[in-house]
């Protein structure tokens, strides 16, 4: 299981633009360098193997605001290991992953899904990073997300609809048209940390939960 930790890591380095990460002896600490997002650092245990004695040491270490935990368990059994200063985000994510799929005809160049009519879909790669966008009827945002293949494996991140857009497929599009660029790249699976909200659209899909996923902020002591 700490094979997909890593390689989450290693793409969410990439799909971010953050420092190559540092191995740790419980995982990994990556400098993101935003002010409300100085460091993080990812726990390598998962489920029934992660330690609360590790989890306690490290965040007990933290002393500047800013710092990130990312715990492969509940939030409910995290919460109460972290000291006075910490933020649990009380909705836990999901550490998922799914073997990638081609959704296109052999021969053809179609699109990997419908796009409704009136939305406009854009591609565009940079940096190791595969981004799409779909526009609204008006031109404004409607949805959008990227990937960040890393040899056998491609991290899905920031996928995100418009409120004013949802329930009209355009997550799928984006997911669909992000795994067929990931393909052409030769991933083969696709990891990512994925929230409550969009945990219905990844499973609709295929993908899996391999781990809850706690994340955590410190904010300062009193």
């Amino acid at each position: 299981m700490d094979g997909i930790v890593r390689n989450w890591v290693d793409g969410w380095v990439v799909s971010r633009g953050a420092a190559p990460p540092a191995v740790e002896p419980w995982g990994w600490t990556i400098d993101v360098g935003l002010a409300h997002h100085v460091s993080r650092h990812v726990f390598a245990a998962t489920n029934d193997e992660v330690d609360e004695a590790t989890v306690r040491k490290v965040a007990d270490s933290v002393t500047g605001a800013g710092i990130w935990l990312k715990v492969f368990a509940e939030p409910s059994r995290v919460g109460p290991w972290l000291g006075d200063g910490w933020w649990v985000d009380p909705e836990p994510g999901r550490l998922m992953s799914v073997r990638l799929r081609t959704s296109r005809r052999p021969g053809t160049h179609e699109t990997p899904a419908a796009v409704p009519d009136g939305y406009r879909l854009r591609t565009w790669s940079s940096g190791g990073v595969t981004r799409v966008m779909v526009a609204a009827p008006d031109g404004s945002w409607a949805a959008r997300g990227q990937i960040a293949p890393t040899g056998a494996t491609a991290v899905v991140d920031q996928i995100e609809t418009s409120p004013d857009h949802r329930r009209r497929g355009l997550g799928t599009v984006v997911m669909r048209t992000l795994t067929q660029a990931a393909l052409e790249q030769g991933a083969e699976v696709g990891v990512l940390g994925g929230t409550p909200d969009g945990r219905a659209l990844y499973e609709s899909l295929g993908w899996r939960v391999d781990a809850p996923l706690t994340s955590a902020k410190f904010t300062g002591r009193p």
